[in-house]
């Protein structure tokens, strides 16, 4: 019996838990390059002075599906999507080296090429800024070059090159700004293999069919726990009514 509520009990707290991560992929399933959320858990004996009897439900490691997202045509010459594997560097609030697959880029009022999302993208020599009146373009490894737009066009002007890397992706955590990192908080090397493609931004590789599915189930497991623990009480209850008698 007080097995049986340890395990109910630890169960339904994890259940919700994966109900709110599966929530936030429905939520990010139009997120420009996000990368959906995985949860995995494992049972634990409860250590104490008696028998190995009991166990519990614990977080085991939390990652991510980095599958590709579905590409999608905007010919916006500013929107980038990385083929394959490999990540863009961008500049956290913080001031490290952080990754993302969101190609929605922009320049901001000061003239430096950023994600939509407001960090700056990070070059081989750090940010990049654009002089006003031009035309940028950006090749597939990642050259940014601009064109004047003033009345007799001139030659292109390289203003830099994005930094893109390709770490192992084991090594990758994600943090609370959705940003990815390297685990030792180090910083990847760039990786000339990573290529760009541009006039494409990264779908969301969310599928919000197998979350819905996934939120219905986790739904009638929560119900599942919830019924154990409502029989480990009828059953505590019962015995206490049979010692009663004794």
């Amino acid at each position: 019996m007080d097995k049986l509520v340890y395990t109910a009990m630890t169960g339904a707290r994890h259940i919700l838990e994966r109900q709110a991560t599966t929530a936030n992929n429905l939520a990010n399933a139009n997120s420009t390059g996000f990368r959906a959320q995985i949860d995995t858990f494992r049972a634990v004996p409860v250590v104490s002075e008696g028998l190995p009897t009991r166990a519990f439900v614990v977080d085991s490691t939390a990652g991510a599906d980095f599958g590709q997202g579905p590409m999608q045509q905007t010919g916006r010459e500013l929107d980038v999507a990385v083929q394959n594997r490999g990540w863009l560097v961008v500049q956290a609030s913080d001031g490290s080296e952080a990754y993302t697959r969101n190609g929605g880029l922009q320049i901001n009022q000061l003239g430096q090429l950023q994600t939509a999302a407001g960090q700056l993208v990070l070059g081989d020599t750090g940010p990049i800024a654009v002089p006003p009146q031009v035309r940028v373009a950006i090749a597939s490894d990642g050259t940014v070059g601009t064109i004047s737009t003033d009345n007799a066009p001139g030659p292109s002007t390289v203003l830099g090159r994005i930094k893109l890397v390709n770490p192992p992706e084991q090594q990758l955590v994600r943090g609370a700004d959705g940003l990815f990192r390297l685990q030792d908080g180090s910083a990847a090397a760039p990786d000339a293999a990573v290529k760009l493609s541009t006039g494409v931004l990264e779908g969301s590789n969310v599928s919000p069919v197998d979350s819905m599915v996934t939120m219905i189930s986790l739904a009638r497991q929560f119900e599942t726990q919830m019924s154990l623990m409502k029989n480990a009480e009828n059953n505590a209850a019962k015995a206490t009514q049979i010692l009663a008698l004794n």
